[in-house]
């Protein structure tokens, strides 16, 4: 009877260890789901945990992700922020207006019928985001006016410039338009939650 009840004991023992270790691992792969801190000017906001942080393919990319694609899309997403050096880059206007130059919206319509404006603050930083879709002009490099253009129909594209004390910041998500719309409110929540 007594050997019952050390045997009862142990594996009670046994039963807590194993639930501490795995609680501890739950914690662990908790963590794990957690997206990359983007730092921005001392402003800090972690992007979603389905976002796959890549290495900056050129000099001006501070950061940029991969998004998978949705449903029948078969071209990724991107999200990639730029800086060229604090005041450089070009104002928010000139930004916006080359942005929408990068699209050829669908036929009847003119291009401010597919793109929306809007302004508004990040805590203290003024922000003026562009939200915009059709075909779009793809160029890589982009700079290199002999570099060949790929037309990308169904493309959607949202543009941010954040405008903080050493930006300004130029942030973008482009790819096919449902895997942009599947991912649009983990940026704006991420673009808004710079503190």
């Amino acid at each position: 009877m007594r050997s019952a009840h050390v045997l009862l004991l142990a594996g009670g023992i046994v039963a807590l260890c194993l639930g501490s270790v795995q609680s501890g691992a739950g914690q662990e792969k908790q963590k794990e789901k957690k997206g990359a801190v983007v730092k921005l000017d001392g402003l800090e906001s972690r992007v979603p945990a389905d976002w796959q942080e890549e290495p900056p393919t050129n000099r001006t990319r501070v950061k940029q992700f991969r998004l998978s694609p949705i449903a029948d899309d078969k071209d990724n997403a991107e999200v990639i922020i730029f800086y060229f050096g604090e005041g450089q880059g070009g104002s928010a206007e000139d930004n916006i207006k080359r942005w929408k130059g990068f699209f050829v919206p669908p036929e009847g319509k003119k291009i401010d019928d597919v793109a929306k404006v809007e302004k508004m603050k990040v805590g203290d930083v003024p922000v003026t985001y562009l939200d915009i879709h059709g075909t779009y002009s793809f160029r890589f490099p982009p700079f290199d006016p002999q570099a060949k253009t790929t037309l990308r129909p169904n493309y959607r594209m949202l543009g941010v410039v954040f405008e903080s004390k050493k930006g300004p910041y130029f942030v973008r998500i482009i790819g096919p338009a449902d895997t942009v719309a599947f991912y649009k409110k983990g940026f704006d929540e991420w673009i808004k939650g710079f503190k």
